[in-house]
């Protein structure tokens, strides 16, 4: 067993059933690594085993948004620093190989080195519900326009009488419509089967109309009690919100800045300059729901806010694209939302400073 007091670092390749754990040096050397099982007693076991090699300074973890959540929160609660490792890209997978011992050690010496810095959300407070109550939403809602969707596609085919009776109905009237329809008893006849099925899927589209106003009922709520401040930033609704606090997480003090949190979200600009050519690309990385989110926000305020409208208008008459006038919006408006996470004062980003 290796001394006691030595300094040592661990690294954790997290799996359904299983974490293979990994322990290094300060200079990186491979010191021992082991499996365990992700159960309450795995995770006890793996935290004894890793201070069983010295004193633990850090340990780096992949996955703690998923398979390594609950080891980052035992880790966490036993006093030790835990960084989130980002799964090693293709070309050193290409070169190193892969397997379980060798992703513990690579995440292992990634925080000995001071490469992993990322620390990983709570996942231990209202931002997690939010986060849980939104997925669950976001689902309902592609099986609700999945629903619509067959609906439309079934009156192409059904026979011409049935088609006479919804054409031209708006979506309300035709799920109404659609729900009420009484096929008969025998569904060997086509109509019959187009009007059953018909009827399903509409009672389906309604049950689903109904889940999604609890959703929405509740992440209203929520949000309004974890971030009231987020909430009175203008464009910024229930939904959004959630967006934007499942992404921070319950412990918004791991963004140093709020060009951390414009990173995090994908509107920190990318340079593409060439020549005499200045310009900035789209940044495809980051949270994409949190994009989406800065890209609602944006499109609301060119709709309805009186000092967009203008900031776009000025920005259209030096030759911008709409597009690009976006991207310039989505970075305003991530320094705004990053304020109203971190300050008891909102205070918003004046547009006609902007460049």
């Amino acid at each position: 067993m290796t001394d006691q007091r030595q300094d040592v670092f661990g690294g954790v390749d997290t799996h359904t059933d299983t974490h293979h754990a990994a322990v290094v040096d300060h200079l990186g050397r491979h010191l021992a690594d082991a499996q365990f099982p992700t159960t309450t007693d795995g995770y006890r076991a793996l935290l004894d085993w890793l201070r069983s090699h010295g004193t633990v300074r850090a340990v780096g973890v992949e996955g703690t948004g998923s398979y390594g959540t609950q080891l980052a929160r035992v880790l966490t609660g036993a006093g030790l620093t835990v960084f989130d490792i980002n799964r090693p890209d293709r070309r050193i997978r290409h070169q190193q190989g892969k397997s379980d011992p060798i992703d513990a050690y690579a995440a292992a010496q990634a925080v000995a080195s001071g490469r992993a810095n990322i620390i990983p959300k709570a996942h231990d407070g209202a931002a997690e519900s939010l986060r849980i109550l939104h997925n669950a939403r976001t689902s309902a809602v592609k099986a609700r326009t999945q629903a619509i969707n067959q609906i439309r596609s079934l009156m192409i085919t059904a026979p011409d009488a049935l088609r006479a009776q919804l054409r031209g109905l708006v979506r309300a009237d035709l799920i109404t419509t659609c729900a009420r329809l009484r096929p008969a008893a025998d569904l060997a006849g086509p109509a019959a089967a187009a009007k059953f099925t018909l009827r399903r899927l509409a009672r389906r589209y309604q049950e689903l109309d109904r889940e999604i106003a609890e959703y929405d009922a509740e992440l209203h709520t929520l949000a309004t009690q974890a971030a009231p401040d987020l909430l009175a930033v203008n464009g910024v609704g229930p939904e959004t919100a959630a967006r934007l606090l499942a992404a921070v997480g319950d412990n918004p003090e791991r963004l140093r800045s709020e060009a951390a949190f414009a990173h995090l979200c994908g509107a920190a600009p990318i340079p593409a300059s060439s020549g005499r050519r200045d310009r900035h690309r789209l940044n495809r990385g980051g949270n994409r729901s949190a994009n989406a989110a800065l890209y609602r926000i944006a499109v609301v305020r060119m709709q309805h806010d009186r000092r967009t409208r203008e900031y776009v208008a000025r920005r259209t008459a030096q030759g911008l694209q709409k597009k690009d006038i976006i991207r310039c919006l989505k970075r305003y408006i991530a320094r705004e939302v990053y304020r109203a996470l971190t300050c008891a004062n909102i205070t918003q980003i004046d547009l006609s400073q902007a460049a």
